[in-house]
């Protein structure tokens, strides 16, 4: 079993690509056959696994996101951090805080056109952490 820690930079509401950093740790495991499992430690930020091919296809997710779960929604209580605060974390509930990735041959195994995201859904610029854990 091997596990890190990674740090992802995000520059505000959107969809940051971190995949390589995913295969860089499945690399240095030495696992050939397991599981890799992504965790967020955060409430306003989650995972999910999108198309790497067409930008358009991350613009339309945000997109829909931010129309769906509008921000300053008058019925949200909690607003302590801005009007972004409870939305990210409706946003974040809607999504996912983990996934289980496959591991083959000592590699992370996606689709053709898949790629893994960190799913910033406040406003400003995080550092978000994320446990990679890789077990065979």
């Amino acid at each position: 079993m091997h596990q890190e820690i990674l740090t992802v930079s995000t520059p505000g509401r959107g969809l940051v690509d971190f995949t390589a950093d995913i295969r860089r740790v499945v690399r240095d495991s030495g696992v050939a056959t397991g599981i890799a499992h992504v965790f967020v430690l955060h409430t306003s930020a989650s995972l999910t696994v999108q198309e790497n091919a067409d930008p358009d296809v991350l613009f339309d997710l945000n997109g829909w996101f931010t129309r769906t779960v509008e921000d300053g929604d008058r019925h949200f209580r909690h607003t302590e951090e801005g009007p972004d605060d409870m939305s990210a974390h409706v946003r974040a509930s809607l999504t996912d805080t983990s996934l289980s990735l496959p591991v083959r041959d000592g590699s992370l195994l996606l689709g053709t056109w898949q790629a893994v995201y960190l799913f910033e859904h406040r406003t400003r610029p995080y550092e978000r952490r994320v446990v990679v854990t890789v077990q065979g």
